[in-house]
């Protein structure tokens, strides 16, 4: 960095020689900022990381009268200060173009892949900007995590996390599914998600689920894809119980059956698909677990029926 500043402060001397004036007629205050040199739509730069990249913008003043603009990088992930302008406040005469050096230092410990800045100038109460793609030089790697998957019954909304632990910016599409004690709940098909996620980055995205249940064993799995045969899952499961419903020990107890049930089901059906067992094994497995669940249901409900005490009296305290 000390030797790129140097670089800079010997460019800086240059850049009244790099002024030059304008053979076209002045636009009254216009300004603008553009890619030095040939005409370019943006700005692009290449380097293995620990380089030190160079460019140019040039400032175009039109009017007549000079013009002081004020340069910055920026960029997510804090790619602006990668950026070192040889001049970051330039005084520009009436129609003239000054071209300001720039450089941009790459860490020693960038990843691999692509990203996106601008140079930005300010000057006379207003904004321009040049796009800058920048290349890190290195083994593209394309690799997504799906983390912290939630359902939120209460929002009717499963959340979930995705990590970019790749070299390349990713643009995903979620396939997600819901299974309940019954079958299936929800199937949607895969889709675009309204994010591009940076490598190293992590983003908080959810998907909307009206009508969730209120009352089952709900397993959620979400399948995650994009280019370079990234495929990533997660999963969570939820037992939803309406427990402020329930009045009376009676109830509790048929709730209380009723969610062992549930978790007897899920216990059968995630052995089942983890063990790959065959069809007509399974629901034999299935049908058994079933059966004695509902038993033990039975059986709970009518101990607590006899449990429950016979109501006499005017509704005094005994």
């Amino acid at each position: 960095m000390r030797a790129a500043a140097r670089a800079l402060a010997a460019a800086g001397a240059l850049l009244g020689c790099a002024a030059a004036p304008l053979a076209r007629a002045a636009d009254g205050d216009g300004w603008s900022l553009d890619p030095a040199g040939s005409a370019r739509p943006s700005l692009y730069a290449e380097g293995a990381p620990g380089a030190v990249l160079e460019d140019k913008v040039s400032v175009t003043n039109r009017s007549a009268r000079p013009r002081t603009v004020t340069l910055r990088g920026t960029g997510p992930d804090g790619i602006g200060a990668w950026l070192a302008f040889a001049r970051r406040k330039v005084t520009v005469p009436p129609r003239t173009r000054a071209d300001v050096p720039f450089t941009v230092a790459v860490p020693k410990g960038a990843a691999p892949g692509d990203r996106s800045g601008a140079v930005v100038a300010r000057g006379g109460g207003r904004d321009a900007r040049v796009p800058l793609r920048l290349r890190v030089a290195g083994p593209a790697l394309a690799a997504l995590t799906v983390e912290r998957v939630r359902l939120d019954a209460d929002a009717e909304r499963i959340t979930y996390e995705l990590v970019n632990r790749g070299t390349t910016v990713l643009a995903p599409r979620v396939a997600v599914r819901a299974d309940g004690v019954f079958g299936e709940l929800l199937d949607r098909a895969p889709h675009r998600v309204p994010v591009r996620v940076a490598p190293g980055s992590r983003v908080a995205l959810s998907e909307p689920w009206p009508g969730v249940p209120s009352f089952d064993a709900v397993d959620v799995r979400l399948t995650v894809t994009a280019a370079g045969g990234v495929r990533a899952e997660g999963s969570a499961s939820a037992r939803l119980v309406p427990w402020p419903a329930a009045a009376g020990a009676g109830a509790g107890a048929v709730a209380a059956g009723v969610a062992a049930w549930c978790a007897v089901r899920h216990a059968v059906r995630r052995r089942r698909r983890d063990a790959g067992a065959p069809a007509e094994t399974a629901a034999t497995a299935e049908a058994a677990a079933e059966a004695t669940a509902a038993a033990e249901t039975a059986a709970e409900a009518e101990a607590a029926a006899e449990r429950e005490p016979t109501a006499t009296g005017t509704g005094g305290k005994p």
